[in-house]
């Protein structure tokens, strides 16, 4: 039967994953699971993962913690998508979003007809959702007497990486009787089947388990180590493969949160530049077949100058990954979540994400005993390796379609060589009928329906209007719909706080 699990690594994808877990399978449950995390002293977090996706609301509520503890101890913020700058042609006046609320009505084809034929109207984004202008405002999501988890507009957060891992160490030993060991796996045993039994510390002796979750980062000592699964890259179709990161300062206490992550467009990658409550946290993720370390130092460097008075007060912290993911993800008893399972790149913030997935799945889906595991890890293996191609395919999207021309890193995210087949077919289909929510998409996609059509149509694709073949109700719906957003725009903005002022309401003790 399995009785304990256990977790090798802590940062956010050992403590995520406890947390589901544990809160899933509670230890005062008669048929409880006891989760134990092993954690090392000597290996730091990375600790720059500071965006999230809209499901992290979920999975805070569901461990069980305070929304208003959370902002407090983690320094977070409201963040309600993406701000494109510089991705279609390169100019300063080059901007799409990517908000977290949906279409009004998304599933039907009239609203994006309606907006296709009007060709004075605004953007797709900021013709069907308030939150692009919510965004230039730096306004919040919610009131400020908006009950925890409850809000106008669908939001995320922006976050303080280690912070978040210390805080969910904190709820997750205190409040979900996780077991936590800080020592160092010095080895595996294993048994005939070969399943792992146990694993040996440098102080603890063994440590035995019946599921081992391998949160281990990038050395993935028992997925890649010890199982010796291969890893499959995928640097053929994402290019950006090292990333520059760095503190900043606001200039002064009062300066406002920004609402939305920037993402702004370079020569070989682009920057990211997300709000928190106390600083800045700022980076440049880049193609090394394409610029050098120097040279994108000094873009970094160009983008903060006008932000600080010394640009020579900051040092920038290199980070070198390898984009791509493992060839499985749970092999005997063992399953990788986290860096350990893969990584591609910052972009749309899909790291967090994929861990709270996987935890989820693991959670929801525990074999009961060894004896019907192989059937779960076989599901769990085919449905991970499709949501890691739909994620590839999902953020080559933002390459492929620009029209940049002014390096060869844009010129060769454009080659069809650089695409799958199956993102260059939906290209095809996309021509003629937008991305619904009518059952064609992949189910196991982290991302709606909604956000292919705020990439599509904020890069200036363009489905034919002519064969959406919209009925006179729906025109008329759309027409109506289009309107309504337009007056809920004016209003919203008066009913909601700045996510300065919202963010110090909810911390004041």
């Amino acid at each position: 039967m399995i009785k304990s699990i256990v977790i090798v690594g802590g940062g956010t994808a050992g403590w995520i994953s406890a947390g589901i877990i544990a809160a899933r399978h509670r230890a005062d449950n008669n048929q409880s699971i006891e989760v134990t995390l092993v954690e090392s002293p000597d290996i730091p977090t990375i600790g720059v993962g500071e965006g999230t996706w809209p499901s992290m609301v979920n999975t805070i509520k569901t461990m069980g913690i305070s929304e208003r503890e959370f902002v407090r101890e983690c320094d977070v913020s409201f963040k309600q998508g993406i701000k494109f700058e510089r991705w279609i042609s390169g100019r300063n006046d080059d901007v799409y979003y990517h908000p977290f609320s949906y279409p009004h009505r998304s599933q039907q084809g009239g609203l994006i007809a309606r907006w296709l034929r009007n060709s004075n109207s605004k953007s797709y984004a900021e013709s069907i959702t308030t939150q692009c202008y919510l965004d230039e405002l730096s306004l919040a999501p919610k009131q400020l007497n908006s009950p925890e988890f409850n809000a106008l507009e669908n939001y995320a957060y922006h976050l303080d990486a280690a912070k978040f891992s210390t805080f969910l160490k904190k709820h997750c030993t205190r409040k979900l009787k996780v077991r936590h060991i800080v020592d160092n796996v010095q080895g595996v045993n294993t048994n005939e089947q070969g399943n792992i039994t146990s694993l040996k510390t440098q102080q603890n002796n063994e440590i035995e388990g019946d599921l081992f979750i391998d949160c281990s980062g990038i050395s993935s000592i028992l997925l890649r180590q010890h199982f010796g699964i291969p890893f499959k890259s995928c640097k053929d179709t994402l290019f950006v493969d090292r990333a520059l990161a760095v503190q900043v300062p606001y200039q002064k206490p009062s300066s406002p949160i920004a609402s939305m992550t920037r993402s702004v467009a370079q020569q070989a990658g682009w920057i990211w530049d997300i709000g928190l409550p106390s600083r800045r946290g700022i980076g440049h993720v880049f193609s090394s077949n394409h610029i050098s370390v120097e040279n994108a130092a000094k873009q970094l460097e160009d983008y903060l100058r006008p932000n600080v008075n010394n640009i020579n007060d900051f040092q920038f912290r290199e980070i070198r990954f390898e984009p791509g993911h493992a060839q499985k993800f749970w092999v005997k008893n063992c399953i990788a979540v986290g860096l350990s399972a893969g990584f591609v790149e910052p972009l749309e913030a899909s790291a967090l994400g994929m861990i709270e997935l996987s935890a989820r799945m693991i959670a929801e889906h525990l074999p009961v005993s060894h004896s019907s595991m192989d059937v779960v890890a076989e599901n769990f293996n085919q449905i991970f390796l499709q949501r890691w191609q739909l994620i590839i395919d999902f953020l080559k999207l933002h390459y492929c379609l620009s029209k940049r021309n002014d390096s060869e890193f844009w010129i060769d995210n454009r080659k069809s060589q650089s695409m799958s087949d199956t993102l260059k077919n939906l290209l095809r289909l996309w021509e003629n009928q937008p991305p619904l929510d009518n059952g064609f998409m992949n189910p196991y996609d982290m991302f709606p329906v909604a956000s292919y059509q705020y990439i599509l149509y904020g890069m200036n694709f363009l489905t034919q209007p002519s064969h959406l073949n919209s009925s006179k109700f729906e025109t008329q719906e759309a027409i109506k719909n289009l309107q309504i957003m337009a007056s809920r725009t004016e209003k919203l903005a008066a009913l909601v706080p700045t996510n300065r002022e919202l963010i110090k309401s909810m911390t004041a003790r």
